[in-house]
């Protein structure tokens, strides 16, 4: 049959309603750093905030023409967490004459316009699943050049970072998670099946096969190897909880996240007793107030201070531009959310928190929605990236847990971090634009077969019965 099944409407005008509040909040927040600074409003509230607007106004019309079945909230909470980052990052340059917010400025137009292109070229994320161990490769590459003599460059101990001509400096981490997620989601929706049957059960839980415990190991050693090579504590949690997620999703097997906290422990555990950075995070946190532990180098002074903020902004907060957030050291990136609650206080730091819980579960709905298990484990891995990454980073901040290092997704200052998120976006827009445009009769039922990976000459019950054998 060649008739269009039932869809529901594109809803690009609701999504054109929410991203002109959006950018009304954003705007806002730009016109209240302002009236509360010495210098009033400068030029680079008119400069910066038009190309804000401009910027976001041409992703809504592209997403008209390529991605009309999309999200339609998407965008405009994406849009309004950047937004607000920027207000930010401009008021902490207005007290330290700074620059900051130019840069980042910049750094939002190329990851908005990488993020159209990505819809512009892809159309079909199930095209991805060709990729899978070239997304291996590729994360590998991307996880070894900051290792590269004269390529690598180490900043505040952490070697992650590549330079980009003479004084630019480029975090290719950030985008390892994007590949490494299309890895892990091409894998494991290909051999979910013998995951799932294939094993031996020991009291209430199913064990995997030796064989089938290799990616994990693999996700293990990864996360090791960049907290051991690359001093990352921050990245090394970010892909290990990334796999265990995606598998966990994929089998829905309480053994694998027994036996991934188990190497989480074991790993954490030898981390501790014999690397000195991970030695200092931990006793910075346990006992941040200790006058040894806080004057020392890369001690607690950064937690400290982000708690006296947080302490100073109270339940309403002092106002943007009113407090005195630059105190903080790394006020513009690591302890952005510090700086946002003196100044919002309470209420405004959880509309932040609410908006982050918005977007995540606007990418699980997309999950849900998908018609293929690759486009519901990959969406499920980058909005579970988000997630965790806003966890480690607010938890540090409010010294739940340690401090890592990685950054607020959008708000921040950094274009790795900021180019990496957009494209997760943009992937996450166009899975949610396929599983609900129409299509047809008989198309959906074959779409996943068409787009699986190559499997070997024997079926699935063949490997099983010799296995047994």
């Amino acid at each position: 049959m060649s008739e269009l099944e039932t869809a529901p409407v594109p809803r690009r005008n609701m999504e054109l309603l929410l991203l002109l509040l959006a950018l009304a909040v954003a705007m806002g927040a730009y016109y209240l750093v302002g009236i509360n600074s010495d210098e009033g409003l400068s030029q680079e509230f008119i400069s910066q905030g038009l190309i804000l607007v401009g910027l976001a106004l041409v992703f809504h019309v592209v997403l008209r023409i390529w991605a009309k079945y999309a999200d339609p909230v998407i965008l405009p909470v994406t849009v309004a967490l950047n937004g607000i980052g920027l207000a930010m990052i401009h008021r902490i340059d207005l007290a330290k004459n700074d620059n900051t917010a130019f840069r980042q400025i910049l750094w939002t137009g190329v990851a908005m316009v990488v993020a159209m292109i990505v819809l512009w070229t892809i159309r079909d994320h199930r095209v991805l699943r060709r990729f899978t161990y070239i997304a291996l490769a590729a994360s590998v590459l991307l996880l070894l050049l900051p290792l590269i003599k004269g390529l690598g460059m180490e900043i505040n101990g952490a070697r992650i970072w590549v330079r980009v001509g003479s004084s630019l400096s480029f975090q290719p981490g950030e985008l390892a998670k994007i590949t490494l997620a299309i890895f892990f989601a091409g894998y494991l929706s290909s051999n979910r099946e013998l995951i799932l049957l294939a094993g031996r059960k020991v009291g209430p839980l199913q064990l995997p096969r030796s064989r089938d415990l290799g990616p994990m190991i693999v996700a293990w050693l990864v996360s090791i190897g960049v907290l051991v090579v690359q001093r990352d504590l921050g990245s090394s949690i970010l892909f290990f909880g990334l796999f265990m997620v995606m598998i966990y999703v994929a089998t829905a097997r309480v053994s694998w996240i027994v036996i991934g906290t188990l190497m989480l422990v074991g790993g954490g555990t030898f981390a501790y007793l014999t690397m000195s950075h991970v030695t200092r995070r931990v006793d910075g946190w346990l006992n941040a107030f200790d006058p040894d532990i806080y004057h020392a180098i890369g001690g607690s002074r950064q937690i400290v201070e982000g708690l006296f903020g947080l302490a100073n902004g109270g339940l309403m907060g002092t106002g943007l531009g009113n407090g005195s957030p630059y105190m903080v050291p790394l006020a513009n990136s690591d302890m952005i959310v510090a700086s946002l609650g003196e100044e919002l206080g309470l209420i405004g730091i959880s509309a932040i928190v609410l908006l982050y819980l918005i977007l995540v579960s606007r990418g699980m709905r997309a999950a849900l929605g998908s018609r293929d298990t690759f486009g519901k484990l990959l969406a499920t891995g980058f909005s579970f990236t988000l997630a965790l990454q806003c966890f480690v980073v607010i938890g540090g901040v409010t010294r739940l847990i340690p401090l890592t290092g990685l950054t607020t997704p959008f708000m921040a200052a950094g274009g790795s971090s900021l180019l990496s998120n957009w494209i997760i976006v943009a992937l996450l827009l166009l899975i949610s634009h396929n599983s609900r445009r129409p299509m047809l009769s008989g198309v959906s039922a074959t779409a996943e077969v068409a787009t699986k990976a190559p499997r070997r000459s024997h079926g699935l019950l063949e490997s099983i019965k010799e296995h047994k054998r």
